[in-house]
């Protein structure tokens, strides 16, 4: 896999980096997220600095995060259940 030169600017900001060719597309995404948000919180908001708009944006993205583990964990519990039953299931039937 190669390395590719790019540039993602964020908040009128640019950062050189040197990723695999296949993160360049999910970064320059991420890229474009991130200054969709700044834009929506500058409206929404009428904030203005752009720390405080970045905090508030890294702030909400680890409040998704966290929301998305939390589910993932559920469905992996809910998952092993089904299956534990299953099991069970196909014990007896075979035992019977």
């Amino acid at each position: 896999m190669s390395e590719l030169s790019i540039r993602i600017k964020i908040a009128d900001r640019e950062y050189p980096m040197r990723v695999n060719e296949d993160e360049e597309e999910r970064l320059r995404q991420a890229g474009k997220y991130l200054n969709e948000r700044l834009r929506m919180f500058r409206e929404e908001f009428g904030i203005h600095d752009k720390q405080d708009l970045l905090a508030m944006i890294a702030l909400e993205t680890a409040a998704d995060k966290i929301k998305t583990e939390d589910a993932a964990v559920e469905t992996q519990l809910s998952l092993e259940e089904k299956l534990s039953s299953l099991n069970q299931l196909l014990s007896s039937l075979q035992l019977g």
